[in-house]
């Protein structure tokens, strides 16, 4: 189980982990040892999450999100395989964090008459400048 705070969690069904080979450096062990993980959370399926959560955790997980609902996060930084699933899952907790957290609505605000009226008072004086520039013909 991967607790995420005091209320939510993800049960051990809802993660599929597979390990496949990494690439880049690492000599003979790259292509003899799987040690990359491939994290697979079933985010559409869980009833621990709510609506909205879900909703947001869609969107900020981009093209991690796959078709069947299902938020997919692959890890090959370490040579350890142990280690790339630890960092894998706190990415996912991480993700799921940021996701329950609830974004503040915009209040819209207005230009106020005499922020207007100073703004096209400094076009015109600028305007003069330029305008004084000019050579008489």
């Amino acid at each position: 189980m991967l607790r995420i705070n005091d209320r939510i969690a993800i049960e051990d069904w809802e993660i599929t982990e597979q390990f496949i080979r990494a690439g880049g450096p690492g000599g003979q062990n790259v292509n003899k040892v799987s040690s990359a993980v491939e994290l697979r959370f079933e985010a559409e399926r869980s009833p621990n999450l709510p609506g909205p959560v879900k909703a947001r955790l869609r969107r900020l997980a981009g093209r991690r999100w796959t078709k069947e609902g299902a938020l997919v996060i692959q890890v090959s930084e370490e040579r350890s395989q142990a280690r790339n699933r630890e960092i894998a899952r706190d990415r996912l907790a991480a993700l799921v964090r940021k996701a329950l957290e609830r974004p503040k609505r915009r209040i819209p605000t207005k230009v106020s008459q005499n922020q207007k009226r100073k703004r096209v008072e400094a076009k015109k004086k600028r305007s003069e400048v330029k305008e004084g520039r000019g050579w008489e013909r």
